[in-house]
């Protein structure tokens, strides 16, 4: 199982720290938002990434690949042709495949770009800024039980996202832009997609939450798995300044790994 992270979008909202990194690649602790949310993937044993960069993809691509500056303790010897000693190497167990899926290019259209590592799969998708307790395990489950296209985690909160009107067998019967003070369920990342997601991705313009969605829903092919527990994104500074104070605190709801 793959796991697919949307993170190349220019978070604008959040503009006085995204001017300098990407949005994901903002730290909560020490570690980008976008480690927490590999971390919650990999605590449920999905270790195979991959993340759909676009805006400052080199910032993304060169923090993994000093991985082991970031965890680890370092020796440079200049003494001896500028050697390095990593001590108490640490690592994870997982294949990080970042993809530079364009600037400009919508959430569609990066998951088209990114079909040919997961052809023919069934793959978790998120977004590149938001934090959950959720079992992904669960999620999995629910999921391979309804057999449909698409299974988005549904949350009830006061956001700005996309609203998803759900009936009783929670079949998504439309899905639609927030306005006001509706208290629909929201969208809250933490997807699951089967192959066929690609027949409803056009081109780079395509906004996977618009058209798509909406065809999805249409076609009973939208299924939600309501989620209780913990989610925040990182939109704004002040979301920032609350997860940051929940890690600080030591009892960050998402850290769902030991």
């Amino acid at each position: 199982m793959k796991a697919v992270i949307l993170a190349g979008g220019y978070g604008t909202r959040i503009s006085e720290e995204s001017e300098f990194k990407p949005k994901p690649m903002i730290e909560i602790g020490d570690y980008p938002i976008l480690w927490h949310i590999m971390k919650i993937y990999s605590a449920y044993e999905v270790n195979e990434f991959v993340i759909c960069a676009g805006y400052k993809q080199h910032i993304i691509k060169e923090w993994f690949a000093d991985y082991f500056l970031h965890t680890s303790d370092i020796t440079f010897d200049f003494e001896q042709d500028n050697k390095i000693i990593v001590h108490d190497k640490h690592t994870e167990k997982w294949k990080v495949t970042v993809v530079d899926t364009g600037l400009d290019t919508m959430t569609g259209g990066r998951i088209k770009r990114i079909r040919k590592h997961v052809e023919g799969e069934t793959f978790c998708l998120t977004y590149g800024d938001g934090v959950s307790d959720v079992n992904i395990n669960t999620l999995l489950n629910f999921h391979r039980g309804h057999g449909k296209c698409v299974t988005l985690t549904a949350v009830s909160i006061s956001q700005q996202k996309g609203v998803l009107d759900i009936n009783e067998d929670d079949t998504g019967t439309s899905f639609r832009e927030k306005e006001g003070d509706d208290s629909a369920v929201i969208n809250g990342g933490f997807m699951v997609c089967s192959p066929k997601i690609f027949d409803y991705l056009e081109n780079d313009s395509t906004v996977f939450e618009q058209a798509p969605m909406r065809k999805l829903a249409e076609d009973g092919e939208l299924k939600a798995y309501r989620h209780l527990g913990f989610w925040q994104c990182m939109d704004t500074k002040r979301e920032k300044d609350r997860l940051e104070a929940l890690w600080a605190s030591g009892k960050a709801p998402w850290k769902v790994w030991n």
